[in-house]
């Protein structure tokens, strides 16, 4: 088959071996004072090697190649310890390899192999960019109920008083992990972006005690992606639901498409409901499957 895949330049390569700790995959070895690519089947062909190279010597091409192999490079990292294999998992991540990480995945679930990624999660919180770091947010039920009481009573101008019910960060479905510790057997709300904006009372009537994931069936870009992403989700945390909430433009029904195809692709039977807000900001319709 015709693929991307990386090409050494003898004559540029002076063997100084950068390269090999950016090829988690093992696919290059130094082999008479050279760099050398000793299998097609371990190379995946993304180039994490290249700007590592300082004479310049790898570039990425497009040849003839077997197709890469993952199971044969995950037998070869798991010889290598944890750390190796943490650095593959995130180069696929990084990269938007969903399929190629979902099957390192599986090769390590067969073998009893914890999940480095997992643990990854747990301590992102302190070394991550705050745009995308993985983080729960305690939420205090007592003061929920104070504050339902206070709403009950107190009106200032036609709206009440509430407290967020935001419960994860990132919110968004490109930056959320698949790994992320507040995910597993969690009540999902999938819903489109719009959502908030429209209906008043989001928090209190469909966010409170739910994960956040939104995102635009219309607008966004790589909504393959997105259903790739939210299969892995399913997958790696069994999810106990997962409601969708949406416009009632028809762009927006997208995103019960992608709910669907999800959880039809994961091989997991989870609960699916579907809710339909109005452009007045009403609830239009609920659809349960």
């Amino acid at each position: 088959m015709k693929r991307k895949i990386i090409q050494i330049k003898e004559e540029l390569c002076n063997g100084c071996g950068q390269c090999l700790p950016n090829c988690p995959e093992g696919a290059l070895q130094i082999i008479d004072g050279k760099a050398r690519l000793i299998s097609d089947l371990f190379c995946d062909g993304l180039g994490a090697c290249v700007n590592q190279c300082p004479m310049g010597a790898i570039e990425i091409v497009e040849r003839e190649a077997e197709p890469y192999d993952e199971k044969r490079v995950m037998e070869n990292l798991v010889k290598q310890g944890k750390n190796v294999i943490l650095a593959h998992l995130k180069h696929l991540q990084d990269h938007g390899e969903t399929k190629l990480l979902r099957e390192a995945i599986d090769f390590l679930e067969e073998k009893g192999i914890k999940n480095p990624l997992i643990e990854l999660d747990h301590q992102s919180y302190h070394h991550s960019c705050p745009s995308a770091r993985t983080m729960a947010i305690p939420r205090h039920k007592e003061k929920d109920k104070e504050l339902v009481r206070e709403n009950e009573g107190f009106i200032l101008e036609g709206i009440a008083r509430m407290e967020s019910q935001l419960s994860n960060w990132p919110i968004q479905m490109k930056l959320i992990s698949p790994f992320a510790p507040y995910l597993e057997q969690a009540h999902i709300l999938l819903a489109a972006d719009c959502v908030p904006c429209a209906y008043p009372n989001f928090h209190f009537d469909f966010l409170k005690g739910k994960v956040l994931i939104i995102l635009c069936p219309k607008l966004d870009t790589g909504i393959d992606g997105y259903i790739e992403k939210l299969t892995e989700i399913i997958k790696a945390n069994k999810p106990s639901c997962i409601t969708v909430l949406h416009m009632e433009v028809p762009c927006c029904f997208g995103l019960a498409r992608i709910a669907r195809e999800a959880i039809k692709k994961s091989g997991i039977e989870t609960e699916i409901k579907e809710l339909i807000i109005s452009i007045r900001g009403e609830k239009a319709e609920e659809i349960s499957r």
